[in-house]
């Protein structure tokens, strides 16, 4: 499947994110993960399931990516996850954010939820962003 730029767009997000001194700062370092080690120390991001179409025209080729962050905290609650979602929207919404292949023509904030994890302790933030990429 081409034209989707799909793996150029992670790993640019991630880049960005683990680069971006508000969010690392609130996290205690880049936890950022794709797949979450054991034990990993709270809080974290997590990348999470996502999805994407064909968003061509009859000219260009392009695709429409749906893109899921978790966060996940402990210590400090909602207000925690939401400074962590409030460092993340600033790094992300509207982004100028060059791709190793293909082209971001946007990326857009589209949702948050954030709900108690069963154990009642733990923190969880489910972030919704909405990319549309194209070939150049």
């Amino acid at each position: 499947m081409t034209g989707t730029h799909d793996w150029a767009l992670q790993k640019a997000l991630v880049t960005a994110l683990s680069a971006h001194a508000p969010l690392t700062s609130l996290l205690g370092g880049p936890h950022l993960y794709d797949r979450v080690p054991p034990h990993a120390a709270l809080p974290y991001v997590s990348l999470g399931d996502g999805a994407w179409r064909d968003w061509s025209t009859g000219t260009d080729t392009g695709a429409e990516h749906e893109l899921r962050l978790h966060v996940w905290a402990r210590d400090g609650g909602r207000r925690t996850i939401r400074a962590i979602a409030d460092a993340i929207h600033s790094c992300l919404h509207d982004a100028d954010i060059a791709l190793e292949s293909g082209h971001l023509v946007n990326l857009r904030f589209v949702s948050a939820r954030i709900l108690t994890d069963p154990d009642g302790r733990t923190w969880h933030g489910v972030l919704d962003y909405r990319a549309v990429t194209e070939d150049i």
